[in-house]
């Protein structure tokens, strides 16, 4: 579904919060109109497509290593890392922007998920670097997350060592969750500023069995 309210051709529809009003600004690309912060927290479902084109990137944020674990016990669930020596490769379509990982039933039952990200900027510094990511299970919301990274130096690279703390879901929702793999769903709006520079999803399967 789309969870966007339809705007007008070029441009963005967002609300002017002291008028309460829906006011439209122009934008120059008509097939990803402008996308604010203030309006992906209020998003009820997974977006239907990309909200922002791949050139985006203009800051060259490329993503390296990528771990998840227990924050707890210190259990790595995922653990990915390029090749040394090898280059990082950017991500340069559409199905690259798409990720599906597979957990043990056990995983929805942690009150934290910690995870390690390594990422190198390129020649432009950033400037309030900031994630916003929501999960949901078809069309409900699960959890949110706002985390902000700060000011990167130009070409450098970076660490970003991050806590999820998980709500409890009753054991009716997980089930649930466990029987339909897929349909629990992220969306990570990647912000410099106000700019969506980048979007990525990722869809979930929780799996009886482990290894």
């Amino acid at each position: 579904m789309c969870i966007r309210d339809s705007p007008k051709v070029g441009c963005v529809s967002i609300r002017d919060k002291k008028e309460n009003k829906r006011i439209y600004k122009m934008v120059e690309d008509k097939k990803y109109p402008a996308v604010v912060p203030e309006e992906v927290v209020n998003y009820t479902g997974p977006t239907d497509s990309f909200l922002c084109p791949l050139d985006a990137n203009v800051y060259g944020i490329v993503f390296g290593r990528f771990i998840i674990r227990n924050p707890n016990t210190n259990e790595i669930y995922l653990d990915i890392e390029p090749e040394e020596g090898a280059p990082v490769k950017p991500i340069t379509s559409d199905e690259m922007r798409t990720i599906k990982y597979s957990f043990p039933k056990e995983f929805l039952k942690m009150s934290q998920v910690g995870t390690t990200v390594e990422f190198r900027v390129g020649a432009q510094e950033v400037k309030n670097f900031r994630m916003i990511e929501r999960h949901y299970f078809r069309q409900h919301l699960l959890r949110s997350y706002d985390f902000t990274f700060g000011f990167c130096i130009p070409n450098s690279k970076n660490t970003w060592e991050l806590i999820y703390t998980i709500p409890e879901l009753k054991e009716a929702e997980l089930m649930e969750i466990v029987k339909h793999p897929f349909e629990t769903k992220s969306d990570s709006f990647y912000f410099v500023g106000e700019k969506l520079i980048m979007h990525h999803k990722a869809e979930y399967e929780y799996t009886m069995c482990w290894g």
